[in-house]
Order: C-alpha cells, then structure tokens, then sequence
C-alpha cells in the first residue's frame, strides 16, 4: 500500500514547552488511521500540523492528496442555517453542493435549522458534511464522536466507515479506546511528545501481553488483583485464601481491556 502521508522528525514547542520530539509515522492510502494519548500528549498539535494549520519547528511531513478537516470544535455564526454553511462552503470551493452526499448524512432535513439549534450530534453531522465538500482524498477528523450519546456515535461510526468504503483515507485523533478499536487499521500511540508504539490493535495487545483482572469477594468484601498468568495466578490467591480460612463467595475473572494496554503505553509504564 501507498503512503498517502508522510511524517519525518516532526518537531514544534511553545515557548519552552517541548509537544512533539521528533514524530515519524506514515498513513496508508485508504485507511483508518488514528493517533492516541492521554490529553496534553500532543495529538492535535501533530494533527493540526499535518494539516497547514500550524507552523512546526522541525522535519518533513508529505500529504499527498486534497484534505477535509473537521476540527475538534468549530466556530460557525449561531444563527447561520445549515444550508446556508454548506452553500458557503461550496462556493469557497468552488464546487456544487453534492446532495446524495447531504441526504446520506441527514444534513437536508436539517437545511433550515440554525446552528445554535442543533444537537451535538447533528453539528457533528454538520461538520463532517462541511469536510466533505470538494470531494478531499484525505479527511482529518479531531475526537469526532466527542459528546455524542450511543446513538449519535454508532451512526458516525457507520457514515465513517462507509467513506473508508468509497476508498478515502481517515487520520481521526481520539482517546476512545473502544472507537479506535471498532474503526481503525492502524493506531499510532503518543507519550511524551513521542510515537511510543505503531502498529494495528492486535499488535498492540500483543506488545504489552494479555491482562486479567480477578475479583474475590468474600465476607470481608471484595478484593480486586491483577494478573498476565491466570492459572498461578488464581492458584496462588486461592491458596493463600484456604490457609486463612476465609470463605469465597464470589470469583469474577475478566480479560485486560484495550484500555488497559493503551494507558501502559500512553504513561509509559
């Protein structure tokens, strides 16, 4: 496949504040990319960099294609009715309103509304709407499921997945492991204003290893552990509950979520 982006020593501070160390990732032509980490670990800086939207200080960064950005919030007049911002929008480039594209994302029957008027979710409908036009090869999304109740993010999921079916290519930042999880080919994790793991979500799970989490509730209450080796792990804690002579009441034992990897590596532990 292709590297429709390409990232090389990408480096940018504020003052003293060092945010990216020197990033280097590329992102495949027609995929699902997403970059990961904890809040202030410098994804929408790189995002927002990658876009022509902020100067960085150091390396090269290549996108080769026409981009449509939908930034994290966005700053439509109150009182602008949604046609009215798809109309501009077209007119700025220079292009015809696609209204298939409208109607997939339920923008028509919202052509009168004001913004101030709409829904979390139906701005957010709005905004990939608005990233749309011009038919961009690349589209960078900035937490596009931020505040959007289960309805709302399940059908986001599925108008993002139906535009990695029509071949375009999707960089999103988010901290939403289970989105990630549900969405993307390959994730790029960030800690410390460094790329501390690339690679798709399988691979990632595998990097850091398998991880249970055990639950023992007795009549003392419960007690929680965690465990890579389940069996000398339940062993050993059983065991140790025989020779005190307390009664198990209860034994809950799930598998280590994506979560849990994600933070090990996002904290660098």
């Amino acid at each position: 496949m292709s590297n429709i982006i390409r990232v090389r020593g990408l480096t940018k501070s504020y003052g003293n504040h060092v945010v990216l160390k020197g990033l280097d990732f590329s992102v495949n032509e027609g995929e699902i990319f997403a970059l990961l980490g904890v809040n202030g670990a410098g994804k929408t800086t790189a995002l927002e960099c990658m876009e022509g939207l902020k100067k960085y200080d150091g390396g090269e960064i290549t996108v080769t294609g026409k981009m449509g950005i939908q930034l994290q919030s966005a700053s439509l007049p109150e009182h602008i009715k949604s046609m009215e911002a798809v109309q501009l929008f077209a007119k700025w480039n220079k292009t015809a309103v696609d209204k298939p594209m409208l109607e997939t994302l339920g923008i028509m029957e919202l052509a009168k509304k004001q913004y101030h008027e709409l829904s979390t979710g139906q701005k957010r409908r709005l905004h990939l709407a608005l990233a749309l036009i011009g038919g961009p090869e690349i589209l960078f999304l900035d937490e596009p499921t931020a505040g959007l109740d289960v309805e709302g993010r399940v059908s986001l999921h599925e108008q993002i997945r139906r535009l990695k079916s029509q071949g375009k290519t999707i960089v999103l930042a988010s901290h939403d492991m289970a989105e990630v999880e549900n969405l993307c080919d390959r994730i790029a994790i960030l800690n410390d204003g460094k790329i501390a793991f690339s690679g798709t979500v399988g691979e990632l799970t595998s990097k850091v290893g398998k991880q249970y989490d055990i639950s023992i509730r007795t009549g003392q209450g419960t007690q929680k552990f965690e465990a890579e080796d389940i069996g000398e792990a339940l062993l050993s804690l059983l065991q140790g509950y025989k020779e005190k002579g307390t009664v198990i009441l209860d034994i809950q034992v799930n598998r280590g979520s994506l979560e849990q990897h994600f933070m090990k590596i996002a904290r660098g532990e």
